[in-house]
Parts: C-alpha cells; sequence; structure tokens
C-alpha cells in the first residue's frame, strides 16, 4: 500500500492523540519514560495502522505478524496504540499503574493484554525472541513477518550482537527491526557510554539490510519497510533516527522526561502545545 496525504495526515492526528493521551496516564497514573514512549510514536503508529497485517478481533491468529517491544519501558505508549487499534477497551487503561492492573512501566507476559507477544523490559532481550519467532515461521512454513522495536541503549548488550550474527547466517529475511535512535540512555548520551559510531556500518558488516531514515517522517517510514520486505537474502534493521520526547519542546531532547512524571502545570502545558499542533 502505498500512503497518500490524507493518510498522511490522519497518521500525524492519531499521533498527536496518543501522545496526549499517554502523557495524561502518565500524570495520572505515576509512570514514567515518557521520553522513551514519544519518541517512537510514528513507528508505532505506522506499524498498526499500516504495516502488520494484524486483526484485533482475532488477536491471536497463526497468520498474525508478530511485534516484539524489545524496549519494554515504551510499554505506555504500546498500550495507547493497542488501545486506540480496539485490541481492547481504553477504558482499562485508566487502571495503569494501580495495584492489580496489567498496565505498568514494562509489557505483561503474553495472553493476558491481547497484542502483547512477550513481556521484555531487560535490555537486549526481546530482540533474540522476535528472531526465535521468525524461525518458528520459516520451519513451520507459515506466512507471518516479525517486526521488533528496539532502542539505542540496547545496542551495548551482547545478546543483540549474537542475535544480529545468527540472524544474517541464517538468512532471516522475514525479520525486520528497528531502531528508536533518540541519542539517550537512562544515564547519558549513547555515544558517550559506548561505541555506537559507526552505526550503520556495524550493522552492513554483520551481514545486514540497513537502512537510515528520520523515524518521524511517515513516508521515509513506509520506504524502508517496502524495501525491507522487497529484499529476499537478509534481516532487515531501519536505524529511525529519533528525538527523544517528541512533541512537547520542553520534553524534547531532555534526558530528565526519561524518568520524570509531568506535575499539574507540565500537563497543561503540555497538552496545550499538543492540542495547538492539532488544529
Amino acid at each position: 500500500m502505498v500512503c497518500k496525504e490524507e493518510q498522511i495526515l490522519n497518521f500525524k492526528d492519531i499521533s498527536t492523540k496518543l501522545r496526549i493521551e499517554t502523557i495524561k496516564t502518565s500524570h495520572f497514573s505515576g509512570i514514567p519514560h515518557l521520553g522513551s514512549c514519544l519518541s517512537c510514536v510514528e513507528i508505532l503508529v505506522f506499524l498498526y495502522w499500516s504495516e502488520l497485517k494484524v486483526d484485533p478481533n482475532n488477536p491471536f491468529s497463526i497468520n498474525r505478524d508478530r511485534f516484539v517491544l524489545s524496549k519494554g519501558h515504551g510499554a505506555p505508549i504500546l498500550f495507547q496504540v493497542l488501545a486506540e487499534r480496539g485490541f481492547f477497551s481504553k477504558e482499562l487503561l485508566k487502571t495503569a499503574g494501580q495495584n492489580g492492573s496489567l498496565f505498568h512501566e514494562h509489557p505483561p507476559k503474553p495472553g493476558l493484554i491481547p497484542g502483547i507477544e512477550a513481556a521484555t523490559g531487560s535490555l537486549g532481550h526481546g530482540f533474540p525472541i522476535a528472531l526465535g519467532m521468525a524461525l518458528f515461521s520459516r520451519i513451520n512454513k507459515t506466512k507471518f513477518r516479525t517486526y521488533a522495536l528496539l532502542s539505542d541503549g540496547e545496542c551495548n548488550e551482547g545478546t543483540i550482537w549474537e542475535s544480529a550474527m545468527l540472524a544474517a547466517a541464517q538468512k532471516i529475511e522475514n525479520l525486520t527491526i528497528i531502531i528508536d535512535f533518540n541519542k539517550w540512555q537512562a544515564t547519558g548520551r549513547s555515544k558517550e557510554i559506548m561505541a555506537l559510531d559507526p552505526f550503520i556500518e556495524k550493522w552492513k558488516s554483520f551481514g545486514w539490510h540497513a537502512q537510515e531514515i528520520n523515524g518521524h517522517d511517515f513516508f521515509e517510514l513506509e520506504n524502508s519497510f517496502q524495501n525491507a520486505k522487497s529484499n529476499k537474502e537478509q534481516p532487515s534493521v531501519i536505524i529511525a533516527n529519533t528525538i527523544k520526547g517528541k512533541g512537547v519542546s520542553f520534553m524534547e531532547d531532555n534526558n530528565n522526561w526519561h524518568y520524570r512524571i509531568p506535575n499539574e502545570d507540565e500537563l497543561k502545558d503540555a497538552l496545550k502545545e499538543l492540542q495547538l499542533k492539532n488544529i
């Protein structure tokens, strides 16, 4: 499917709505990681409204595409996406952060929330899970594709590069990973903590079909996923350059919002800014 201008405008409206709801939920629930959630909104919107073959009315179909949120601390935005797509009632998100709720800082084990394929949060674990799913698809001759969303901080972990070597060796062409490259980790700039650069060249040297894009641009997202699917010999990685805290000026590229919860005034300011952008 080729996205048209009106579809892109709809994706942008959905993105704004999801940002608003995620910030509101963070304020009322006390759940952090806003910066990390806001950086990957467009990626998730494109996946769930255009790329993934999933059916909210049949979320456990054997032929569904699999999506693993390897950066498990981005769960609050994934919950909003799944609710907006109709996997479960939006009313359930009002319980977020409460005792007994399924909606907390990271995804729970599969089977509890429709659309959640894996419990993640320990950095570097979601990618090898996704690789196993892609291998399952090949072995069982099913037709689904597998996608995983990683953080740049996860690429510090050895399991990432072990999985990268295995996927390339086995030519797992039905696997696409996306890296939310917002340039921050919990305690500092990614490049100051580990030597990620030259980043795209590392992936290419490991035998991957690698692309680098603007992760907030829907046309670039569309082209990159089309290129990934047309490649039949290698697994694919999309390095999506993003801005941590995207959409709210005082949160953008500000790593304090990795853990901070917006107070009443910050909530009002953020919502006002986002609502003005959507007029």
